[in-house]
């Protein structure tokens, strides 16, 4: 097969372990730089091109989108779509994902177990969002946020209420979240390929620290996932109709509590926790279900 990786960055533990994965099983294999593709709009052949040059006859991309170029990746996406080319992770799962307020929407239309969570956009709201996720403490959440940035605990209502107004002077859009103080700092990612949890991590935050990303210095092992949190994480990416997905679980005294389900899962801290080759069972999932035409939006989401 030919198989194109949209990333930015070719050194990427992520994209270096893709590349390897499909040089492995005798695939050819190409990183392209997402803002370096271009797109030709004509009613009779549409195309992407790259450095002058036209991109044809790949059967697979694999999408390394990361959450700053969102947009014109989504558009880049949708014209290999509309080229027939299979896309690991669709453009508009891609999409719903990036968008917290949406992907928890359809989640909660699903009845998926997840904090409780207020939005609003009315400045004079600031109260009622806090009483709405049952008050102090509680987390605030900027919906761009990646990686734990953009994410504050308060622990009281007066620290909320400073937050709360001090994003809403800066126009930013957010959440507010039920704080989950069972869940110790640690959460749980799930990588789900297809319709299974292939490896799952327990990851733990630093001292001092609550939120547990690898980014913001969290530690992670391995865990055993309940019948119930497997459940949880493969429904959790079907809805989102991803194909590979991250999904971030709390454990709480209710169950287990989707936080995030994430398009485009780093494989390092999984793949170290797990010993396990999930690059290679990614491009395994292309093998078994890549084909022309193949995505269900086609680019038309």
């Amino acid at each position: 097969m030919k198989i194109a990786i949209l990333s930015r960055n070719s050194r990427l533990y992520s994209t270096k372990r893709l590349v390897e994965a499909c040089q492995k099983r005798g695939h050819e294999v190409r990183v392209l730089d997402t803002l370096k593709c271009y797109m030709e709009l004509n009613t009779s052949e549409p195309a992407v091109w790259y450095k002058g040059e036209k991109l044809e006859g790949f059967d697979a991309v694999i999408p390394r989108i990361g959450a700053s170029i969102t947009m014109y990746g989504l558009a880049v996406i949708r014209q290999f779509e509309m080229m027939g080319t299979y896309s690991l992770t669709e453009s508009v799962a891609l999409g719903r994902s990036r968008d917290k307020l949406r992907a928890l929407q359809l989640l909660s239309r699903k009845k998926l177990g997840m904090p409780i969570t207020s939005f609003a956009h009315d400045v004079h709201n600031t109260k009622e969002l806090i009483k709405l996720v049952g008050g102090a403490p509680l987390v605030v959440k900027l919906l761009e946020g990646t990686q734990g940035r953009g994410v504050v605990l308060a622990e009281t209502a007066k620290a909320a209420e400073s937050v709360i107004d001090a994003f809403r002077e800066l126009k930013a859009d957010f959440l507010v979240q039920e704080f989950i103080k069972e869940a110790g700092g640690s959460d749980v990612r799930c990588l789900v390929i297809g319709k299974r949890v292939v490896a799952a991590m327990q990851r733990n935050a630093a001292s001092g620290e609550f939120r547990s990303n690898l980014h913001r210095g969290g530690t992670a092992e391995l865990t055993r996932l309940t019948p119930a949190e497997r459940a949880t994480a493969v429904k959790a990416a079907q809805i989102m109709g991803l194909n590979v997905a991250g999904v971030d679980i709390l454990r709480s005294s209710r169950g287990p509590l989707i936080m995030e389900v994430n398009s485009s899962p780093g494989l390092e801290g999984i793949e170290t926790a797990s010993k396990k080759d999930i690059a290679g069972e990614i491009v395994k999932f292309i093998e078994e279900n890549a084909a022309p035409n193949r995505n269900r939006t086609r680019g038309k989401g």
